[in-house]
């Protein structure tokens, strides 16, 4: 069998989150495979007690038990969608791991977290160029919401791929180098097979606008403000984190960290020698004796996290600050879609506390991170891929990005989906088959499967509760004692104002009483009877069946 080199997206290709993609290189079965990024998403209502969401990688560890290899993995930048998923799933492939020293040091302080800390993280410079088997690698400098982002480009005997993760064209960053145009043009004349790009803004025209000018914003709303005031964003934006240091500093005012993520964010940054001179912070403590013209709130919840500082803040449960009339908070950051009713009931208590709240509607203080459309047209007219593969982006995202990539000159465009390996050479690239591309569940510290009976059980308690019976019952069929029923997530009284609880340990007892002793020796009929009995009564008046659970004890 012949060398092919093939990609495959497990994550963010039919999605915004979990970004894991693969690329591999050899005949099947014999393939050498490398990971770039390897990122969660965040579940949401419909998985109660699940935090994270990972990537399912059983394709790439059944390809490496039938004979395949394992390079390693290299990472574009920080962003939890993007190195979020390491540290649980890194044990399970056990290979090199790449990156430069922000992205690095934040991956270290996950695997820490998890109880591992031996991971092999090889720390890269900027602009770095290693090789990995078959595959000659390139760190290219971008710009993004993170310190450090960088395209990878990929050098094959089969041709030249590139890699952007997320990225912006930002022609004056606050913090770190600007978009290497050169190294892109220079990529553009060596020949580029493929270009596998971020998709989040395709459907934006014009440009994401520059850090710079959020940054000159900042500083002027803040310096009208003449009380307290709070500003939450993205922890990771450190560019951003910058900036309104620096405002605070112009407005006179001490600035004060709030959030955990928040402190880890800035502590990283300090020790990858990020922070520019003269940014410091007080002490929560400290912040409290200041003025009320003299403070400013850095806070995480900018999405309306519950456990974050603005929502605790906004609850008025802070155990340090407090906000009141004539303070401000301002939302230096964008509405992530599906946040929007967390965020507007956090806006809404801060506002019937008298408190000003300022968003992004109101001012220009939240730049995108990702590329809109002049800035793809110009990513394309340097790079001039013949196939583009369009990344990072819900199906609509990646099918409008695959049109303008044909408008812009490449002569083909594959729009995958998870799941899709995509042979792109040799010959004409194509889709040659799709593998299994699932979900993992972080429940606590294990990873349940799609599918798992643990998350449907919980969703229906959700929806509906439970209710247990125990039960005493003697050997002649006899009932000898029944414990009171417990009830949790079922309302106590229904429409007419009837106790349910009552009425639930009526049913059970004479549904028992009706069930011919005989049939009593059977621990599966007097299940059956109890739930037909609990449900004839519970049904009609609630209109919901809720869980049943009957405990039978022989004595």
């Amino acid at each position: 069998m012949s060398d092919e080199l093939v990609f495959l997206p497990l994550g963010g290709s039919g999605e915004i989150g979990m970004n894991l993609n693969l690329y591999g290189f050899g005949p099947a079965g014999e393939r050498q495979w490398i990971m770039i990024d390897c990122g969660v998403t965040f579940a949401g209502d419909d998985y109660p007690g699940i935090d994270l969401i990972t990537p399912d990688i059983d394709y790439l560890l059944d390809d490496l038990d039938s004979g395949s290899e394992f390079l390693g993995l290299i990472l574009t930048h920080g962003h939890e969608d993007h190195i979020g998923a390491v540290a649980h799933l890194w044990p399970s492939f056990e290979g090199p791991i790449y990156a430069t020293p922000f992205t690095a040091e934040l991956v270290r302080r996950k695997f820490v977290d998890v109880g591992i800390d031996d991971a092999p993280i090889e720390i890269t410079d900027l602009k770095a160029r290693f090789r990995l088997g078959p595959f000659d690698l390139e760190y290219i400098t971008l710009t993004h919401s993170i310190p450090e982002p960088n395209a990878v480009v990929i050098r094959t005997p089969l041709g030249l791929i590139l890699h952007t993760g997320d990225f912006k064209i930002d022609p004056s960053p606050v913090l770190g180098e600007e978009t290497d145009y050169d190294a892109l043009k220079a990529l553009g004349e060596e020949g580029v097979l493929a270009m596998m790009c971020d998709s989040t803004n395709v459907f934006s025209e014009g440009r994401s606008g520059s850090e710079s000018a959020v940054a000159d914003t900042l500083a002027q709303v803040i310096a009208e403000q003449k009380g307290r005031v709070a500003v939450t964003t993205f922890a990771s934006n450190v560019s951003r984190v910058v900036s309104i240091c620096r405002a605070a500093v112009k407005a006179d005012r001490s600035v004060c960290l709030l959030g955990r993520s928040m402190l880890r964010m800035v502590d990283v940054a300090r020790m990858v020698d990020l922070l520019p001179k003269g940014v410091s912070f007080v002490e929560p403590n400290e912040a409290g004796y200041l003025p009320n013209d003299k403070v400013l709130y850095l806070c995480t919840g900018s999405q309306g996290e519950e456990r974050a500082a603005l929502a605790r803040i906004a609850r008025d449960d802070h155990p340090d600050i407090v906000l009141s009339e004539g303070d401000t908070v301002i939302f230096s950051s964008k509405v992530i879609p599906g946040n929007e009713r967390p965020i507007y009931d956090m806006m809404n208590q801060l506002t019937e506390q008298g408190i000003e709240v300022i968003a992004e509607s109101d001012a220009f203080i939240h730049v995108s991170g990702h590329p809109c459309r002049d800035e793809l047209r110009d990513m394309y007219a340097m790079v001039k891929p013949r196939i583009a593969v369009p990344v990072h982006g819900e199906p609509r995202h990646l099918a409008e990005h695959g049109k303008l990539a044909l408008e812009l000159g490449c002569d083909q465009a594959i729009v995958p989906k998870n799941g899709d390996l995509v042979r792109l050479a040799p010959g004409h690239a194509e889709k040659i088959d799709e593998v299994p591309a699932g979900r993992l569940y972080l429940d606590g510290n294990i990873l349940l499967p799609e599918g798992d009976t643990a998350l449907r059980e919980r969703r229906r308690l959700a929806q509906e509760g439970v209710i247990v019976v125990s039960l005493a019952i003697g050997d002649d069929g006899k009932v000898r004692d029944r414990a009171p029923v417990f009830m949790k997530g079922v309302p106590k009284e229904d429409e007419e104002g009837d106790d349910l609880l009552a009425i639930i340990e009526e049913a059970v007892d004479e549904g028992l009483d009706a069930l011919p002793r005989p049939k009593r020796q059977s621990d599966r009929e007097v299940e059956l009877q109890v739930r037909r009995a609990i449900r004839a009564q519970l049904s009609p008046r609630w209109g919901k069946r809720s869980d049943i659970v009957v405990l039978t004890l022989r004595v």
